[in-house]
């Protein structure tokens, strides 16, 4: 019962936030958001998984009960821990503290409502990452739109109801068209499940249980729901081409929101990827293998390169994160233990970083007031700690050894460079050429830093510039430390994670999924 009690402190604590005043509020929501911390700092230590949750492993933490029928399906309420969503778990009730503490500054209005909001959207990101059972899990997964579309949009900038509605429509319209893959992947199961359990259809999928519907054999309807599925959560990463409402968002939400935008939001994206697509179709994955490893390759150079393009800090982070998510998924596509594992750890690592650069760039805003590139300069001088903990934050952005960025690509480049899943050694062009999206991010973020942090002081606005408070600084420093630890000490969370994307390789190498692997027969016999 200790998820549940999670979200329903969250949950309690939201509506206490709601009714408490305006001036107290923050400190109130930051109270509160401490103690899912501490209960996720419980289950970590006692952590006792092991193996895959939807491959039957023992997960830690569960609760599974009755909910009520539906059309025949059996929906329960099913949650329970695994070595992946361990760490994404634990990664949001890190991030939503500091956040909220990060928001002090530049929160002056509505604050009860704002840090409502937070803790609110907090208790739907624990419930995406730890619920076993599809019905709850979109229902948690939807219920995160509510509190950031609000949030951008009552607390944004100029065009914050702009993006905001962008933001919506993208996503909630993703959301629809992957409902429809799952449901029609269900379908296609027939008698073989009697629920929307993860675990339970995954296992049926792996036994080569899936049917045919309206006549459409089994391998197509295979085909179809993994590009369904893939483009509902490709959105949510967001994969070049489907990229561009992320910047808008970025640039309109208030520094605090960017941070959990960045920081789990997207990963909701990509753990979704490899709950659903890689994990429950992995055949169609590694037929669809050349495709899927060129969008990868793609967000990784073409994000990058936008980045180099950009004046606005706040931009130039927000592409950065559309580069990094591409290494995610050339991790994924890999199916080899370090490319799976790698792009696990990629996401918690990237988390923290995205993170702590967005709030490095929040507070240097909420001194200057302005973001661009060409009205400011000289900052070290006058704001030696926040520009230390951003120069930290960009380092581990390149990669930089004994930081959590260099772990996480490491692990990518190893797993995917050994991949056999594309003939020929194509991995290993395909991360060949993303490879060169780290000299991109070294250039830009190198010359960004050149032109704003060093030299003779410079400010384009009449604002006094001085080293921000302490409530600013000090998120910053307790997600440097995260960073060097994750860096120097990956085993932190890679070993659970390596535990828990074995069987997704074993189920890959017994041929249980050989009923959904025949791409060939679905182009040679047509739709």
């Amino acid at each position: 019962m200790l998820i549940e009690l999670l979200i329903g402190v969250c949950l309690l604590g939201a509506v206490v936030t709601f009714v408490t005043p305006d001036r107290v509020a923050g400190k109130v929501a930051a109270v509160i958001s401490l103690l899912p911390l501490a209960g996720s700092m419980y289950m970590y230590a006692t952590f006792d998984g092991s193996g895959n949750a939807l491959f039957g492993g023992t997960t830690a933490f569960g609760e599974s009960m009755a909910w009520f029928q539906l059309a025949g399906y059996e929906l329960s309420y099913h949650t329970g821990l695994d070595g992946i969503s361990l760490p994404l778990f634990v990664l949001s009730t890190v991030l939503v503290p500091l956040s909220i503490l990060s928001a002090w500054t530049p929160i002056q209005t509505r604050q009860s409502q704002f840090y409502g909001l937070v803790l609110l959207m907090e208790a739907a990101l624990l419930g995406v990452f730890s619920a076993l059972d599809f019905f709850v899990w979109f229902v948690f997964w939807e219920a995160v739109l509510i509190p950031m579309y609000l949030l951008i949009g009552v607390w944004g900038g100029p065009r914050r109801k702009y993006a905001a509605i962008k933001f919506f429509v993208y996503t909630n319209v993703a959301s629809l068209v992957m409902f429809i893959g799952f449901i029609t992947m269900v379908f296609a199961l027939g008698d073989s499940v009697s629920s929307f359990g993860l675990p339970e259809v995954t296992q049926a999928l792996a036994s080569g249980s899936l049917g045919s519907v309206a006549g459409i054999p089994g391998e197509t309807i295979a085909l179809i729901s993994f590009v369904l599925m893939f483009f509902g959560f490709a959105v949510k990463v967001p994969i070049v081409p489907l990229h561009t409402w992320l910047p808008d968002a970025h640039v309109e939400a208030p520094t605090p929101v960017s941070v959990l935008l960045a920081g789990v939001l997207l990963k909701m994206g990509t753990y979704a990827l490899l709950r659903f697509n890689f994990t429950m179709l992995p055949g169609v994955a590694q037929d669809l293998a050349v495709f899927i490893a060129l969008l990868g390759a793609a967000s990784v150079i073409y994000g990058a390169l936008l980045a180099l393009a950009q004046q606005d800090l706040k931009r130039i982070v927000a592409y950065s994160s559309v580069s990094s998510m591409g290494y995610v998924i050339l991790g994924l596509v890999a199916y080899t233990q370090y490319g799976l594992g790698g792009a696990t750890f990629q996401m918690v690592a990237h988390g923290l970083i995205s993170g702590l650069m967005f709030m490095c760039v929040g507070v240097v805003y909420n001194t200057t007031h302005t973001r661009m590139v060409g009205d400011m300069s000289g900052l070290a001088s006058r704001m030696p700690y926040t520009v230390g903990a951003l120069i930290s934050g960009a380092f581990a952005y390149m990669g930089l050894p004994l930081m959590a960025g260099f772990a996480g690509e490491f692990f990518i480049f190893r797993g995917s460079f050994a991949s056999t899943v594309i003939p020929g050694n194509g991995m290993a062009l395909f991360t060949g050429v993303a490879m060169f999206g780290i000299v991109v991010v070294a250039g830009y973020l190198l010359f960004a830093m050149q032109r704003t942090l060093f030299g003779e002081f410079f400010s384009a606005t009449e604002y006094e510039v001085r080293e921000a408070a302490v409530h600013d600084v000090a998120p910053l420093f307790v997600l440097v430390l995260l960073v060097l630890a994750l860096g120097t000490a990956p085993d932190i969370f890679f070993r659970m994670i390596w535990d828990a994307t074995q069987p997704i390789l074993d189920n890959v190498g017994s041929g249980g999924e050989a009923a959904v692997r025949s791409l060939g027969t679905v182009l040679g016999g047509g739709l």
